[in-house]
C-alpha cells in the first residue's frame, strides 16, 4: 500500500489540492483527537457510505488509525469498491502527532472551528441565558428561532422558542417576527449553529436587532433554566413578496462571499471534468425535497450542510453545486461554504425540480462506538457540558495554530 507523509498531506491542504482524510476508527475515538480536516468512516460502514461520501473513484484517499490495526481492511474495502488511489498515513495519527502538527477534538471540528471565527471576527451579538430568560418572564417583544434540525427542537427548546432550522432563517425570520422592532434570537444546542444563524440574518440585513443565545441549550442548562419537551412550533407560510426579498438579499451575501450562478448547461460541464469531484446537494427542508427535487441531488438541509461538512462532503477540494426550489437557502448556504474554503456554486434552475422520492440514503448507523455529544438530549453532566464549551472557545487559537484552514469572513 502506498505511503503518504503528514507533510505531503498538509500541503494538499494547503494547495486545495482534491484529497480526503479518512478515519476508519469508532467515533467515540476519533473524537478524541484527528487532523482538522479527517472525516471519521469505520471500516464496517465503507461499503454502505463511500458511494455517497466519496462518489470520485479516482479521488485521493488517505487512512489512518492509532495502532488498531485498521489500515489494512480499510484498503481492501475500498479496492473492492472500485477506488483507485488509496493511500497509508505514514506513522499513522502518531506520525501526524510526531510531525507537530495540531490534533482535533469532537466531531464536525473545522465546521465549529469556523464559526468561532466568524463570531472572533464579526463580534456577532449574543444574549446570556439569564438575560434571554428574564425577557420571557418580563414578556417582552422578542422571537426566538431554534436553528437545529426540528427532530432536535422537540427534543428540548427554550421556552416561546419556533423551530426555524439555519438555513431557513433569512426566508422565515420575517414571517415569525415581522415587526421590526421586536428582537430575534437565534439559539442551537451549543454555539455554532447560533453563531452561523444570527450572522445570516445580520448579513443579510434583516431590519430586527438580531443576537444569539449565548452557549444555546448548554447555556440554559447551566444557568438551572429549564427547557420545554416536546414542542411542534414552526415557522408561518411566507408569500411572495417575503420569499423575493429575502431571495435579493442572499444572492447579494452570496455574491459578496464569492459564489457563481450557473445553468444546467454549466452543470453538465462541471459534471464532465472527471478529474475532479463534484457534489450536488438540495439544501431544502427534507419535507420539501421529498415533494420535489432535481434528479441527481441528495438532500443536505443547508444548516446541517455548514454544521457537518465533513460528514456530507470529505472530499476537501471538491467542488460542490446547490440547489432549492426558493434560492434562499442554496444562497445563503453557498455564502458560508464558499468562507470555509470551498468551490461552490448554486445552480439556477427551478424549471429542473421534478416530483418524487430520491434514492435512499446509507441507513443510519448504530449507537455502538458513537461519540456522546454534551449538546444533544437532557442528561448531560454538568462538567461534561462547560468542557465543551472551553474547547469551542480555544477553537480559534487553535486554528491559527495549525494555519491549514484557507477559511476568510466577509
Amino acid at each position: 500500500m502506498t505511503g503518504i507523509s503528514p507533510q505531503a498531506v498538509r500541503h494538499a491542504l494547503l494547495t486545495r489540492a482534491e484529497i480526503a482524510i479518512v478515519d476508519l476508527r469508532s467515533e467515540h475515538v476519533f473524537a478524541q483527537d484527528h487532523p482538522l480536516f479527517a472525516a471519521q468512516l469505520p471500516v464496517d460502514r465503507i461499503a454502505v457510505e463511500a458511494g455517497a461520501r466519496l462518489p470520485r473513484k479516482t479521488t485521493t484517499i488517505v487512512l489512518y488509525d492509532d495502532g488498531e490495526g485498521l489500515v489494512a481492511a480499510g484498503e481492501a474495502a475500498f479496492r473492492a469498491l472500485g477506488y483507485t488511489d488509496v493511500r497509508r498515513l505514514e506513522g499513522g495519527l502518531q506520525g501526524w502527532r510526531a510531525a507537530g502538527f495540531e490534533l482535533f477534538r469532537d466531531v464536525n471540528s473545522y465546521s465549529k472551528a469556523f464559526g468561532e471565527l466568524v463570531e472572533h471576527r464579526r463580534h456577532t451579538p449574543s444574549l446570556s441565558a439569564e438575560d434571554v430568560h428574564a425577557l420571557i418572564e418580563e414578556k417582552a417583544d422578542i422571537a426566538i428561532l431554534d436553528a437545529r434540525r426540528f427532530d432536535e427542537y422537540a427534543t428540548m427548546s427554550i421556552p416561546t422558542g419556533t423551530s426555524v432550522p439555519g438555513a431557513e432563517l433569512v426566508l422565515r425570520a420575517r414571517a415569525v417576527a415581522p415587526d421590526p422592532d421586536t428582537l430575534v434570537i437565534v439559539n442551537c444546542a451549543g454555539r455554532t449553529r447560533s453563531i452561523i444563524g444570527t450572522q445570516s440574518l445580520v448579513n443579510a440585513g434583516l431590519p430586527n436587532r438580531v443576537a444569539a443565545l449565548r452557549n444555546g441549550t448548554i447555556g440554559w442548562t447551566l444557568a438551572g433554566q429549564t427547557l420545554d419537551t416536546g414542542q411542534q412550533r414552526r415557522a408561518p407560510e411566507i408569500d411572495d413578496a417575503i420569499a423575493g426579498e429575502a431571495r435579493r438579499k442572499a444572492r447579494d451575501v452570496a455574491y459578496h462571499a464569492g459564489v457563481k450562478w450557473i445553468d444546467a448547461r454549466g452543470l453538465a460541464a462541471l459534471a464532465g471534468e472527471s478529474a475532479r469531484t463534484l457534489y450536488r446537494f438540495d439544501v431544502g427542508a427534507p419535507e420539501d425535497y421529498a415533494r420535489r427535487h432535481i434528479p441527481g441531488f441528495a438532500n443536505a438541509p443547508g444548516g446541517q450542510l455548514v454544521q457537518e461538512t465533513d460528514h456530507f462532503a470529505p472530499v476537501r477540494g471538491a467542488r460542490i453545486v446547490l440547489a432549492d426550489d426558493l434560492g434562499v437557502r442554496a444562497a445563503m448556504t453557498a455564502s458560508w461554504l464558499a468562507q470555509m474554503g470551498w468551490e461552490v456554486y448554486v445552480l439556477d434552475g427551478v424549471d429542473l425540480f421534478a416530483p418524487g422520492a430520491g434514492a435512499p440514503g446509507p441507513a443510519p448507523r448504530s449507537r455502538e462506538g458513537r461519540y456522546k455529544r454534551p449538546y444533544e438530549g437532557t442528561d448531560n453532566p454538568a462538567a461534561a457540558m462547560n468542557a465543551y464549551l472551553e474547547w469551542e472557545y480555544g477553537l480559534v487559537a487553535q486554528l491559527a495554530r495549525d494555519g491549514s484552514h484557507g477559511f476568510f469572513v466577509i
